[in-house]
């Protein structure tokens, strides 16, 4: 099997990508403050720890800003370059699998097309 349905990457990651899936939704725009680590936590049944590491990872990446005491807050131009970013990801990672799991099934990528 291809490995298309499986989903093995490490939790912070899958938590990462839901705050991504989020600000490229625009349900946190530029000088919006994420929800806090223990909140977000809670919400997903997630260790706050390991909400606190997929945190940092924006901070590390640039697409948010801390401001001690307050919180975490998207930075402006953080969508778009997310956007690019994940873009570049789904090119690179994704669609190699999902083209050679069409081909394995003997689908017709023009009828899939038709579909969506």
């Amino acid at each position: 099997m291809t490995g298309l349905n499986r989903d093995d990457s490490p939790v912070y990651l899958k938590l990462r990508g839901l705050v991504v899936a989020a600000i490229l939704r625009g349900d946190h725009r530029a000088g919006d403050q994420l929800p806090s680590v223990r909140a977000f936590a809670a919400e997903h049944g997630a260790n706050p720890l390991t909400v606190a590491k997929a945190y940092q990872s924006f901070q590390a990446d640039g697409y948010v800003e801390v401001r001690r005491g307050v919180g975490m807050f998207v930075l402006p131009g953080a969508a778009e370059r997310l956007r690019v970013a994940e873009r570049e990801r789904f090119v690179t990672l994704y669609w190699p699998r999902i083209v050679e799991h069409i081909t394995l099934l003997g689908l017709d990528p023009a009828a899939l097309l038709e579909r969506a």
